[in-house]
């Protein structure tokens, strides 16, 4: 599942790890990305350290056995996090889904935590890029899921997903235990609070907050990237 920063990902990933037969991870290229960038985000330094840096070796793991056994293996990827030097070839082996949210609400909430970030931070060209080479590669059209989608009608959403994986929809991902997971990131404590505290999908809230003045010029590139794959996405 290829996201991008402040959608709602993790509330996603707690969908699939509800599921009996799913096991999850959760950003398993994080670490190489940090170690790469140089990017100071919370607890970076502890992210590196817990996380596998040589992103061939953590491709490998991700190509590898479903850990404990389990039928599903859900992959909470963060498209940003795909760097120019990785090859991209491993992709044909994983079927990929992308998750998208509307970028004015993206970058007002990116703007928070990320202040003085910049396009490729967004992950919009990234998914953008990955959704083409999918396509050209299986001559079919990648599933995109759009965030305000499943906000409005978890249910409808995930049981087209699920059809269109074929896989069987359980009613367990619509509502799951309050709290962190074993699962989850080092990086939890710093960003998943409110994830924490739910216990399903959150009503969907249209937010009206301006764009801040240094990001208003790659609103219109990362508007592009979005209504490309938006129009492709699962909605009835």
């Amino acid at each position: 599942m290829w996201s991008g920063p402040r959608n709602i990902s993790t509330a996603m990933m707690r969908a699939w790890g509800n599921r009996d037969d799913t096991a999850v991870v959760d950003e398993p290229l994080y670490a190489h990305y940090l170690k790469i960038t140089g990017k100071d985000h919370p607890g970076a330094a502890e992210v590196v350290a817990a996380g596998e840096t040589d992103h061939e070796k953590a491709i490998e793991r991700l190509l590898g056995s479903v850990p404990g056994g389990k039928r599903v293996y859900y992959q909470k990827h963060m498209a940003h996090h795909l760097l120019p030097h990785m090859d991209r070839g491993w992709l044909r082996r994983l079927t990929n889904v992308f998750l998208i949210r509307e970028p004015r609400e993206v970058l007002t909430s990116l703007a928070r935590h990320v202040p003085d970030a910049t396009l490729p931070d967004t992950g919009y060209p990234q998914q953008a890029e990955v959704f083409d080479l999918v396509r050209a590669w299986t001559h079919r059209v990648p599933l995109v899921v759009d965030a305000r989608d499943v906000l409005e009608n978890p249910e409808r959403i995930l049981r087209l997903l699920c059809e269109a994986l074929n896989l069987p929809f359980t009613d367990r991902m619509l509502y799951w235990p309050p709290g962190p997971r074993d699962t989850d990131g080092v990086w939890g404590k710093y960003w998943y609070k409110e994830v924490y505290a739910t216990t399903g999908f959150q009503p969907y809230r249209k937010k009206d907050e301006p764009v801040p003045d240094n990001m208003k010029g790659m609103l219109a590139e990362c508007e592009h990237h979005y209504r490309h794959l938006h129009a492709h996405r699962l909605w009835h």
